[in-house]
């Protein structure tokens, strides 16, 4: 079973009978293309029937129809294998990931001619990022057993012909860099040996994939780990050597989907929609049993006893998340003081109340539940995992809340923990101090909501609060943490134009630019970085490019505080108006009225469904502007601004 739950994907359910035909059929008017296409793709897909949704979503791109709420993505592969099976399993597993991919490949074997030439065509073609998957067969590799200065010298000649490609790719097609490491093969001269002797082939690779992991520290480059992926299913069975004689293919047929699916968790993340919040079961999930019945003693939870330690995986897997920033929640069908039990009296639990960030134990329905956890962190209902043994419950889920992403569990709860990780729901492309304290964040803003709904009076409870808001220009410290910001806030973002780290520095060195990165902090703790805001100086306006905020701040009116901020210093550099525009998306409705709030006058309504606001400086002038936030500016702001309070 375990092999089996990553050569089928086990974590997700089988595709239905009649799949072919679905793909076919006509879609209601009434219902959003891409979420049919993402429905299609959530299920567990082999060759054949990935092609056949590949070749629905091509169509339906090439009649110039809309694949939204799908996000659009242009990814570029270059190889020295045989790379052209992988377009449509890209294609149609991306849509399981909320991407509308289009894939553009390079010639067999022409990485370095692909890379260096500017009017190649990757470099030609606008990408989003560029996947470099070159095995050991298309390196420079010099095997040299027991020879260290010999293998040091493959080593770096490797490494540097990977650094040619990957950095012409980036001067040529401004690109970002997607980098395969190297999966090595399964057959040893020495044995044993061959891991420690220097100069065989393992050592080499094994060296070369330290380096490359080294190489994109501090970079906006990725790590696709296919080293690791070929280890977890088996060498052996990674490697297919007639495969490779007969079509230089780098790898077992069988592996097609599994490999495809870890791409689009990249691509997926680069654009925010890795998941965010873990939603557990209690009963027969956290622990063996139900505690209604059993009661605290017949519960099992623990080391000893093979049950209970599955379980208590789970719950280690759950704290292990939270560590790295995924926030926890509970829905249950329980009594809310006996499902509380064992978190607050169990010996054994790992898990504690302190841990979970909204618990919802009751007689609802549990698409009720998630829906209310949701509202309470500030998240999308695609932010979450839903984690249940019940197969009744995963199916409802599945039905009512769509996006939700609710794995399939096999019968041995040993597996559970194994079964979620695998599944790749929390795909990470950066990891900072921040991410660390944002199940922090997350459970902190559940209980303002929680305050919040016990007061009466709205200004009261926001000036309880104390909140301190921090504005800075761009800098490169907060460089990463601002790119990161911009390619995941869909929700709260005006405009959910999407700049790479390079293009950041650019801003930040821009005379024409002006762009604030401003943090929260209130009675609760530091919310973190939540608003970015650019603004492009032409002749005396500023025009708002890019206005982003995080949802946990959404009620509390930051929004007219960074407002202040930015008249304020547009009245100092002689601007006269600010123009702000609004881009709808499937996922930014909730700032529709943004601008209308703020006090800004519609001018403009496009034909591609966006709307121009303007707001002349002096309008905001002297203003009432709202006194719960106090705003404290950092050099190299400058000098000059006011309290927003």
């Amino acid at each position: 079973m375990s092999n089996s739950l990553f050569t089928q994907m086990a974590w997700l359910p089988p595709a239905p009978s009649g799949f072919a035909a679905q793909c076919k059929a006509e879609v209601p008017a009434q219902e959003s293309l891409g979420r049919h296409f993402q429905a299609l793709a959530a299920h567990a897909l082999d060759e054949n029937n990935l092609i056949k949704l590949a070749k629905t979503i091509r169509k339906a791109r090439d009649a110039g129809k809309s694949l939204a709420p799908l996000t659009p993505f242009r990814l570029g592969i270059i190889s020295n294998a045989t790379s052209h099976f992988l377009l449509p399993a890209l294609e149609a597993t991306a849509a399981r990931h909320g991407i509308a991919l289009e894939c553009i490949e390079a010639d067999f074997d022409q990485v370095m001619q692909e890379a260096l030439s500017p009017e190649s065509t990757i470099n030609r073609a606008q990408l989003d990022a560029v996947l470099i998957a070159v095995d050991y067969r298309g390196l420079p590799l010099k095997t040299s057993a027991g020879d260290g200065d010999t293998a040091k010298a493959s080593v770096v000649a490797a490494l540097t012909h990977l650094n040619m490609v990957r950095n012409g790719l980036k001067r040529n097609g401004k690109t970002i860099c997607i980098i395969q490491n190297i999966a090595r093969p399964v057959e040893a001269l020495f044995g044993g040996l061959d891991a420690v002797l220097p100069g065989t082939l393992r050592s080499l690779i094994d060296d070369i994939n330290r380096g490359i992991a080294e190489s994109i520290l501090d970079t906006e480059d990725l790590l696709f780990d296919v080293a690791h992926l070929a280890e977890t299913v088996g060498l052996a069975d990674w490697h297919d050597a007639t495969m490779w004689n007969m079509a230089k293919v780098p790898f077992a047929s069988v592996f097609l989907p599994l490999y495809v699916d870890h791409v689009c968790r990249l691509v997926a993340a680069m654009r925010g929609k890795s998941r965010r919040c873990l939603i557990l079961d209690l009963d027969n999930t956290v622990w063996g049993g139900v505690i209604g019945d059993d009661g605290l003693e017949g519960i099992v939870i623990g080391q000893g006893d093979a049950t209970g330690e599955a379980h208590l995986a789970v719950q280690r897997t759950a704290l292990n998340l939270r560590d790295r920033g995924v926030v926890l929640a509970v829905s249950s069908k329980n009594t809310d003081e006996v499902a509380r039990g064992p978190f607050r009296n169990h010996p054994e639990m790992l898990l504690r109340e302190e841990h979970i960030a909204v618990f919802q134990a009751n007689w609802n329905d549990k698409a009720t539940n998630i829906t209310a956890i949701a509202k309470e962190l500030a998240l999308g209902l695609d932010a979450m995992v839903f984690l249940d043994d019940n197969p009744v419950e995963r199916n409802l889920i599945r039905q009512m809340l769509p996006q939700v992403a609710v794995p399939e569990l096999p019968a041995d709860p040993a597996l559970y923990a194994r079964t979620l990780l695998a599944a790749g729901y929390f795909e990470s492309i950066t990891f900072s101090v921040e991410d660390k304290q944002r199940a922090g964040f997350y459970q902190d803003n559940a209980r303002r909501v929680a305050l919040q709904s016990q007061a009466g009076d709205m200004d009261a409870y926001l000036q309880s609060l104390d909140m301190v808001m921090t504005v800075q220009r761009f800098d490169e410290t907060g460089r990463s943490r601002i790119a990161q910001l911009i390619n995941k806030s869909n929700q709260y973002n005006l405009t959910t134009r999407r700049y790479t780290e390079v293009e950041v520095a650019d801003i930040e060195n821009d005379a024409d630019c002006f762009a604030l990165q401003i943090r929260l902090a209130d009675v609760f703790g530091d919310n973190g970085m939540i608003s970015v805001v650019i603004c492009r100086h032409e002749l005396d306006s500023w025009h708002i490019d890019t206005w982003l905020m995080s949802c946990r701040v959404l009620g509390r009116k930051v929004e007219h505080a960074v407002l202040d901020v930015l008249c304020q210093q547009a009245q100092r550099r002689g601007i006269t108006q600010l123009i702000g525009i609004y881009i709808p998306t499937d996922r930014n409705a909730l700032v529709e009225d943004h601008y209308a709030g703020l006090g800004f006058m519609p001018v403009d309504a496009p034909d591609d469904g966006s709307t121009v606001w303007q707001l002349p400086i002096d309008n905001v002038a002297n203003s009432a502007l709202p006194m719960a936030v106090r705003c404290i500016a950092l050099d190299p702001l400058a000098e000059g601004v006011a309290h927003a309070s």
